[in-house]
């Protein structure tokens, strides 16, 4: 098991430049980094996978930033959109030797609206139809697609552990499997150890986050039952602190943050990495 940070709480968008924070990164101890690629010609593959392997950092997992256009129950043109963009982000995790794709890998971030059964079947349909399309492309690369459920608030399509398992049982690809937040199965989940053990083997990726989207162990979460469970399913994956902070204008606003969570942005990384590795018993 990895320690990570997501590099949203220092910058957006990540860039072939924005390679210069990996050393600091390290030095603070952290094994793996996590890329948000808003745009694919934000980066240059092979500088971003040169500059981690300088800084001794492995780049564990590349963030699907789904935004506006991207969304794999919408429109055809939108479908097209959002396949062209992840297979992209999959070649290029390919490229800098990154073993996973994650995020809400099914639709643009934000749509979020009641619709009937009927529609509900559809835009299922489509997912998992597009989702086939984009684990073959995957399996071929050698790339895992880890998709996350999010909070109500974020999407109505897929919010629990359950309605995640659903839809990569519907894929049916080795390549597909699942993505859990504790931020959102806080809002979510009736107990979260309980479903990360339902999670079991098709738990593909971890992101360690408060209750407030802060500091892991800065929150009112117990913690305790979470170590527990991804030990009792002997998760191997990376776990990621993905937090927010106010410096970064462009996702605090998408993320909701008004307020500081910590006086610096550098404590919300430093002390969440001592807390985790003090909470899973790592030095």
């Amino acid at each position: 098991m990895r320690f990570g940070i997501n590099s949203f709480l220092f910058t957006s968008p990540f860039t072939t430049k924005s390679t210069g924070l990996l050393k600091k990164f390290k030095t603070w101890g952290f094994d793996t980094v996590e890329i948000p690629i808003e745009d694919p010609s934000h980066i240059d593959p092979a500088k971003v996978k040169a500059a981690a392997e300088k800084a001794g950092i492995a780049i564990g997992s590349v963030c699907a930033c789904m935004g506006p256009g991207r969304d794999l129950r919408g429109s055809a043109a939108d479908q097209k959109t959002g396949v062209t963009y992840v297979k992209a982000i999959i070649d290029q995790a390919a490229a800098m030797g990154c073993p996973r794709v994650i995020g809400p890998v099914y639709s643009v971030v934000g749509k979020a609206d009641a619709v009937d059964p009927k529609q509900q079947q559809k835009e299922f349909a489509l997912v998992v139809k597009n989702l086939k399309a984009l684990a073959k492309h995957a399996e071929k690369k050698g790339v895992e697609i880890c998709v996350e459920p999010l909070n109500r608030f974020e999407t109505d399509f897929l919010n629990t552990c359950d309605q995640g398992l659903k839809l990569i049982k519907a894929v049916k690809s080795p390549a597909v499997k699942l993505h859990l937040d504790t931020f959102h199965m806080n809002i979510e989940e009736k107990n979260q150890a309980a479903a990360i053990k339902k999670a079991g083997n098709l738990l593909g990726h971890f992101h360690a986050c408060g209750s407030d989207r802060g500091t892991p162990g800065n929150d009112h979460i117990d913690w305790v039952p979470i170590v527990k469970a991804l030990k009792a399913v002997k998760y191997k994956g990376d776990v990621v602190i993905e937090s927010f902070t106010t410096d970064v204008k462009v996702i605090a606003r998408a993320a909701a943050i008004w307020r500081k969570m910590e006086p610096t942005r550098n404590e919300i990384a430093t002390k969440g990495l001592k807390f985790l590795k003090g909470a899973f018993g790592k030095k």
